[in-house]
C-alpha cells in the first residue's frame, strides 16, 4: 500500500482523482485514537488486501480546521473508503486491521 502525505486543499483534490482505490486517514497531533489507527493501518499494509490501495493521510493541523469541517468531520481519527474519486464510505474512531480490511473489502 502507497502512502501518501498532504498539505493542502489542492493537494487532497488532486489526490482523491488521481487515485481510483483511496483510503483517507484524516488525523491529527496528540490525538491517542489517531495513534492506534495509524498501527491498524500499518498492520493492515502488509495483507494481501492492501495491494493497490492507496492510503492518503491528511493532518488537520496542515490543511486547517475548516477544510475538516467542510468536509463534515465530526471526529479524529477517521477514515474514508474512496472508489474512482467518490467517498463511498466513512468509518470514524479507531478501526483495528480487520475492520479496514472489511471495509476495503466491501468498497473497493
Amino acid at each position: 500500500m502507497q502512502t501518501l502525505h498532504v498539505s493542502s486543499p489542492d493537494d487532497y483534490a488532486a489526490a482523491v482523482a488521481a487515485h481510483p482505490r483511496l483510503l483517507v486517514d484524516y488525523h491529527k497531533d496528540n490525538c491517542p485514537g489517531c495513534t492506534m489507527l495509524d498501527m491498524s493501518l500499518k498492520k493492515f499494509a502488509a495483507e494481501p488486501g492492501a495491494d493497490g490501495v492507496v492510503l492518503l493521510k491528511v493532518k488537520l493541523e496542515q490543511v486547517g480546521e475548516e477544510f475538516f469541517r467542510g468536509l463534515g468531520l465530526r471526529q479524529t481519527p477517521t477514515l474514508a473508503v474512496f472508489r474512482d474519486g467518490a467517498e463511498v464510505a466513512r468509518l470514524p474512531g479507531f478501526q483495528s486491521p480487520a475492520q479496514v480490511a472489511q471495509a476495503v473489502g466491501a468498497h473497493l
